[in-house]
């Protein structure tokens, strides 16, 4: 087969592996002695980039957010977790692992054979009267930022993200923590894909009602620093806040 012939066989459906051709005469070598080995080849499928590729992705908002949270959770040990449009495949799966979590989201899931995992459908912006004050543990991690722009079909609003926040602090009893993460950098609404906050403008959607029992972030370059101080707060273009409050007991009927 000419060079060119094998080289569109090998890289035809993946035109970015041609960055990694220094690995072809690794490729050529390896697959020889495969088939001297007695080896019988049946497709080659050129995938040049894992020769020098890492084991996996350990940085980034939702590795950071979904381990961390899930670890505060297990730490915890509350009576009902309740979390509001997280990650299934992510932080829910990871808390799912040990203990029962309850699933709110506007967008439909579909059926789990897992038990661990109960979701129910639903607009936290319109919040069911009989979801106030019915849990101690609730998350809302990469979500919140999205309320009210459409994105996941819900209904307009500027302010649903503060219609969600509030209505996350009446599903929680006094006493109860809540863990909550969007991105933070310099506060702007990208229509209709998500928000960026101040780090501190959550502080003032909290007001008495909540305490901040600590504040964790991931940076630009998608790495975690834990237990930061807001006093003062980092400069970032797009990373993600992780804030873990308690509502205070005064603030039981809020």
């Amino acid at each position: 087969m000419k060079l060119k012939a094998f080289l569109l066989v090998l890289f035809g459906a993946y035109p970015r592996r041609t960055s990694t051709l220094r690995y072809l005469p690794l490729y050529l070598q390896q697959k020889a002695a495969f088939v001297a080995a007695g080896g019988e080849i049946a497709h080659e499928h050129a995938i040049f980039e894992d020769y020098a590729d890492q084991a996996g992705t350990a940085r980034g908002h939702y590795f950071h957010q979904d381990l961390l949270v899930a670890g505060f959770v297990h730490t915890a040990k509350p009576l009902r977790h309740i979390d509001v449009g997280s990650r299934i495949d992510g932080f829910v799966a990871h808390v799912a692992a040990f203990r029962p979590i309850e699933v709110i989201d506007i967008r439909p899931l579909s059926m789990t054979k897992h038990q661990n995992i109960c979701y129910v459908q639903g607009n936290l912006m319109d919040l069911d009267p009989g979801l106030h004050e019915v849990c101690d543990s609730l998350s809302c991690l990469h979500a919140i930022e999205h309320f009210g722009l459409g994105r996941y079909g819900d209904p307009v609003d500027p302010l649903g993200h503060r219609r969600g926040f509030d209505n996350l602090v009446r599903m929680l009893k006094g006493g109860g923590h809540l863990y909550v993460s969007f991105p933070i950098g310099r506060s702007a609404v990208h229509f209709n894909a998500h928000r960026v906050f101040d780090p501190t403008e959550v502080l003032g959607w909290a007001g008495d009602r909540l305490e901040l029992l600590r504040f964790d972030y991931v940076d630009d370059a998608g790495d975690l620093h834990l237990d930061q101080s807001l006093a003062t707060p980092p400069r970032l273009d797009y990373g993600c806040g992780i804030y873990s409050f308690r509502k205070r007991p005064a603030a039981a009927n809020a």
